[in-house]
């Protein structure tokens, strides 16, 4: 690692380890709320189902805020997470397939795009949790369109996926502490 990298990672580690910490949590008091409302697709689960990409969207404009060389990969995330949840908002509205289909789509460019960076930001430590969500995310996006057209495709799901998700970001904040400290 030469000294401008150790410099960045100096300075980026810290703001994305903090960072990481607050999308487990969210993930997880999210998740829980979906799984409690989300038999069916009520007004507050339309909430939580737009509430998700809408933190997407926060939490990429402060790593973007943060970061360095990351910047378009978290703009692209940021523009595919907003179109996200206008998505989830209208396709709510057709019932679950509509928004499994949806919501796999964006799982789908969302994991790549997560992808991206966590190989990009491979010198900070902590990124191969990341690196394999992402990967998970995209397999996870396919499933959700497939499971679009099964009968009587559900919603509980997508809290498993976001629970699964937010375990990646603990254990990636976690490396991040361990890397900063070696």
């Amino acid at each position: 690692m030469s000294a401008g990298t150790a410099a960045v990672d100096r300075g980026t580690a810290p703001h994305l380890r903090r960072l990481y910490f607050v999308r487990f949590g969210f993930a997880i008091v999210w998740a829980g709320l979906l799984a409690a409302t989300a038999s069916t697709v009520t007004p507050l689960a339309i909430a939580l189902l737009v509430l998700y990409p809408v933190f997407d969207v926060a939490a990429a404009v402060v790593d973007a805020r943060s970061s360095n060389g990351v910047k378009p990969g978290l703009y692209v995330n940021i523009a595919i997470s907003l179109l996200a949840a206008i998505g989830l908002a209208v396709a709510a509205s057709s019932g679950n397939p509509g928004v499994l289909r949806v919501w796999g789509a964006w799982a789908i460019l969302s994991g790549l795009v997560q992808l991206v960076v966590g190989l990009t930001r491979r010198a900070l430590g902590g990124q191969w949790p990341m690196i394999i969500s992402g990967a998970i995310s995209t397999v996870a996006g396919v499933s959700f369109i497939l499971q679009a057209g099964q009968q009587g495709a559900g919603l509980s799901t997508l809290a498993g996926y976001a629970t699964l998700g937010g375990i990646f970001f603990l254990v990636s904040a976690l490396r991040l502490g361990r890397a900063a400290k070696a």
